[in-house]
């Protein structure tokens, strides 16, 4: 099992110095809007992925007012104790260890303490652009593949020296034809190895995601989730010639796997323009659910599961077949926020589960 036992903060976000200790499985967080239940997750999250869930620059999650910052956090694994450091220093340089051994590229600790986040705004993965269900089964497949992530990797910076190179065409006027076929090429091979990849990953997520879905509304409501990409039915070198003039002209690589994304449907329609909210967040926490299940055959231990004010827009009934889903029959551990205290304690006094509770001031 994995388990973290001990946080402790240093200029996080709006926490000065703060420590906590983890005695439960169960870890339920409560406190006003703006005491710091989101950021108490996203420390954790961060200790597990090298990077925020919410911010895509570290600089905005040093303290207001105040210079660096530093996290850390004391996992027990697999009965073996792992202590993870992250520091920020004053002139924004970041340091990652495990250990005491310092990373030298982050991208080495991806996968090795696996964590599942679950959002209000993570509702955009059903209703948003295609890039967020990219992003997620991304995140999925980088945790237990370290292949896959570093073609990921490579991939898309081999994609920007080509969007580089279109653009650099369209100002001079003039082509580098023999340095485009090289990106071509090497685009061609990375592209198709996530496709593969991707399809062999989404034959288990697609079911499994389906059927939590089933689970916590109580009802199928004629879900159907695809695979959408241009890969299907051609190569992406047949793509990459076919489009190259069309590439030119935009000054883009508008064709590969990085177009790719999941079609959902209801009674065969799209499924974000007709289904109501708790069928969307029901159809957002299935799919989370799915990450977790994957991740955890995958590792053969299961991730930490991170709840953050999941009670919003979603029925009382729903609720309640998550958090068995979540508390009872997975042997994870899991961390709940939510900002009304009550409501947090009835609902896991009622499952019958020993929790921690937490309570955070402004």
């Amino acid at each position: 099992m994995l388990q973290l036992q001990k946080l402790s903060l240093t200029q996080f976000k709006n926490y000065d110095w703060q420590q906590w200790l983890f005695n439960e499985r169960i870890v339920a967080i409560c406190g006003p809007n703006g005491s710091g239940k989101t950021n108490l997750l996203d420390a954790l999250y961060y200790l597990c992925f090298t990077k925020s869930y919410f911010s895509r620059q570290d600089a905005l999650l040093v303290q207001r007012g105040k210079q660096g910052l530093r996290i850390e956090g004391n996992f027990l694994k697999d009965d073996n104790k792992n202590d993870i450091v992250c520091v920020i220093r004053e002139n924004n340089k970041k340091e990652f260890s495990l250990n005491g051994e310092e990373y030298k590229r982050f991208s080495e600790h991806i996968g090795k303490f696996p964590c599942v986040m679950i959002a209000p705004d993570d509702v955009e993965l059903i209703t948003g652009a295609s890039e967020e269900r990219r992003k997620f089964i991304d995140t999925i497949l980088s945790q237990c593949n370290a292949i896959y992530l570093q073609q990921l990797i490579d991939y898309n910076k081999i994609m920007q020296q080509r969007n580089s190179l279109l653009k650099a065409a369209a100002e001079h006027q003039r082509l580098d034809d023999a340095l485009l076929d090289i990106l071509d090429e090497q685009l061609t091979g990375l592209g198709q190895s996530i496709y593969d990849q991707r399809s062999i990953f989404l034959q288990q997520l697609i079911p499994l995601s389906i059927e939590a879905y089933h689970s916590i509304a109580q009802k199928e409501d004629g879900l159907s989730i695809n695979y959408d990409s241009q890969l299907h039915n051609r190569s992406l070198k047949e793509l990459l010639k076919e489009n190259r003039q069309r590439d030119l002209y935009l000054q883009r690589t508008s064709c590969g796997v990085h177009k790719d994304d999941l079609e959902i449907q209801m009674h065969g329609q799209a499924f974000k323009s007709i289904a109501s909210q708790g069928q969307r967040k029901s159809l957002l926490f299935a799919m989370k659910l799915a990450e977790f299940e994957l991740l955890k055959q995958q590792k053969g231990f299961p991730p930490i599961l991170l709840l953050d004010d999941v009670f919003e827009k979603l029925d009382a009934t729903r609720m309640h077949h998550l958090l068995e889903k979540v508390c009872k029959k997975k042997d994870a551990q899991v961390f709940i926020t939510d900002t009304h205290r009550e409501r947090l304690e009835k609902a896991l006094t009622e499952l019958k589960v020993h929790f921690q509770l937490i309570t955070l001031d402004n």
